[in-house]
């Protein structure tokens, strides 16, 4: 998927508007692995495939967090820009929920839709974006966040 430019009028009539559907992204035990490294999170459910075998999910599950942190990764598939846009940096969320857990070798994508966006003083535009990560095979999603990015244009 392409990176789509549109003046602020153009946006605001997308609104509700799916941008795009990534493709499936293969959840690994080695990423799972070295995330729990860098957030010091090495609970059983996440890192000791032996344990979490006779655990709730039946194997290893990633962090919740490790599945939010791939938001930015799958925006990028589906990114719609203001035009004049110098930079973006992520600016919060309105909503986070993690509904469910996504074992080591499931495969996820995001389904983005344009949610809002909002002219701000200084050619700042804040756009908010709302990602719901499906999981293959899997009736409820595992991640829905209202997701705010704030755009500098000149």
């Amino acid at each position: 998927m392409a990176v789509e430019v549109l003046s602020i009028k153009k946006m605001r009539e997308r609104i509700g508007e799916e941008l795009g559907v990534t493709d499936w992204f293969q959840m690994d035990q080695n990423r799972i692995n070295k995330f729990a490294d860098c957030t010091l999170d090495h609970q059983w459910i996440h890192v000791d495939q032996e344990a979490a075998a006779k655990g709730p999910f039946g194997k290893t599950i990633a962090h919740g967090y490790l599945v939010v942190s791939l938001l930015s990764y799958f925006a990028a598939d589906c990114a719609i820009l203001p035009e004049g846009t110098m930079m973006a940096v992520n600016y919060g969320m309105n909503k986070l929920r993690l509904m469910s857990p996504v074992t080591f070798d499931a495969k996820i994508r995001d389904r983005i839709v344009l949610s809002q966006v909002e002219e701000k003083s200084n050619g700042r535009v804040l756009v908010t974006t709302t990602h719901t990560i499906e999981i293959e095979g899997m009736g409820k999603p595992a991640c829905v966040a209202e997701v705010l990015s704030m755009f500098f244009t000149q």
